[in-house]
């Protein structure tokens, strides 16, 4: 745990779902290597290099939410799949896609694939070229 933010049990309190995608994301990405976790005031990154990974919760920002946490990734490319609510092309090289989560189980193994291709694409920027 980096900086002097919330810890994600504290940002995610009263909301057990994120707390479990929190865990669940965790437990996938202790496999790959490296990873920093970070908390602020809106969302907890995953990061090696740089951020890769999100979770936030959109009922800190929107009205009626379509649910309790979006697991959102950043890949160098666009993913086209029925899963994402939204896809989006924020700077040159970095699609960001959206994902919202019902149900712990749905971080199965399709996200894994994305998570870690995130995590691959994040580290390549750590090492001199």
């Amino acid at each position: 745990m980096t900086g002097t933010g919330p810890t994600p049990e504290q940002l995610f309190e009263g909301h057990p779902l994120a707390l479990e995608a929190h865990r669940r994301v965790g437990a996938l990405l202790a496999g790959l290597g490296p990873v920093t976790v970070a908390a602020t005031r809106s969302q907890v990154a995953y990061r090696h290099g740089r951020g890769f990974a999100y979770l936030w919760l959109p009922g800190r920002w929107l009205r009626q939410p379509a649910a309790e946490v979006v697991l959102s990734i950043a890949l160098d490319r666009r993913i086209d799949s029925g899963r994402f609510k939204d896809v989006v092309h924020p700077a040159r090289t970095t699609w960001m896609h959206h994902l919202e989560l019902h149900a712990a189980d749905e971080i199965d193994a399709e996200v894994a694939t994305w998570l870690r291709e995130a995590w691959e694409r994040a580290g390549c920027y750590c090492s001199p070229p």
